[in-house]
């Protein structure tokens, strides 16, 4: 029997490509540039499975073509709101995700950048580099303490409770929790956390909001700038979710006018482009997309993937198909 024709839209580990490329007849995008619109759908009339990234914009107008030969996309990261899921099913597409194995990576960054704004690290390292450093004096980029101060975590699945975790353990922090649906007491109990049950009713309570919820049509600029008037001006927002989560115009100007104290961002609207606005905000840390970026999750996300479609080519439900 012929192997499933697989692409991989970009360079991943080569020790999971290897593993791939034992199992499937394998075709890399080894030029590792996100391939466009016109390039994904001829992949979908030539492949059995297309393995995206969050780099890979898969809306409507992808899937406008005749018939797919794709049974599957097996996408490599556990959000997938960059593929129009509708238009997938339609065709009668699969889609699966890699949850479970970024989780603790994903928490260790937004945990990073809370302490980088917080301590104003980004500012004391630009610095430093360009050689303005003066010395040690009692007024120096004076910061903000993480122990014992409140963090209110929006999202509560695996992500968010492993910065729970971080959090309330690690720094004594107070925890608070807005969720979209109730969470379970014995969960809560974990972390000692409370759930608010409206979200603007959180922000005005808290010394930092991490973000880990869904991105998407749902949650686009859940942060607007409404939202954050009601933060503390000495609140921090920190963001490993999604991009379009925030408004980053609005952002922008509550940076620059100081209403909270700053953010911390690892993903952004239109990445790898990213605002004058934003470049010029030294209450900002940012970073280029780094929350599962370690040589462990990597691997290990790629493969669930193999996982994944392993089980879907042998005819067994995927473990982690979400459409």
């Amino acid at each position: 029997m012929a192997k499933p024709k697989v692409l991989v839209t970009r360079r991943w580990p080569v020790a999971v490509e290897e593993k791939m490329a034992e199992v499937f007849d394998l075709t890399i995008n080894r030029d590792d540039r996100p391939l466009a619109q016109s390039d994904l759908t001829a992949a979908l009339a030539d492949y059995d499975a297309v393995l995206p990234t969050v780099t890979d914009r898969l809306p409507a107008p992808v899937f406008d073509l005749p018939r797919a030969r794709t049974k599957i996309l097996a996408n490599y990261g556990v959000g997938f709101s960059h593929i129009d899921t509708e238009a997938a099913r339609a065709h009668g597409i699969a889609i699966t995700n890699t949850p479970d194995v970024l989780s603790e990576c994903t928490a260790d960054i937004a945990m990073t950048l809370m302490l980088m704004v917080a301590r104003r690290a980004g500012e004391g390292e630009r610095e430093l580099r360009a050689g303005q450093w003066t010395g040690w004096r009692p007024t120096h980029l004076i910061g903000t303490k993480v122990s014992g101060a409140t963090l209110g975590i929006v999202g509560f699945g695996r992500i968010g409770q492993a910065m729970a975790q971080r959090a309330r353990h690690g720094f004594g922090m107070r925890v608070l929790v807005y969720n979209r649906s109730p969470v379970a007491p014995e969960i809560l109990a974990r972390y000692d956390a409370e759930q608010v049950p409206v979200l603007d009713e959180l922000l005005p309570q808290c010394d930092f909001v991490s973000l880990h919820c869904p991105g998407g049509a749902e949650n686009r600029h859940l942060i607007n700038a409404r939202r954050l008037d009601l933060m503390k001006p000495t609140g921090f927002l920190i963001n490993t979710a999604r991009g379009e989560v925030v408004d980053e115009h609005a952002l922008a100007k509550a940076l620059w006018f100081d209403t909270i104290g700053g953010a911390a961002l690892d993903v952004f609207e239109r990445e790898p482009q990213i605002s004058d606005e934003l470049m010029g905000a030294d209450n900002l840390v940012m970073l280029p997309h780094l929350g599962s970026a370690t040589r462990e999750t990597r691997e290990a996300m790629g493969l669930r993937v193999l996982d994944n479609l392993t089980d879907f080519f042998a005819g067994r439900p995927p473990r982690d198909r979400v459409a």
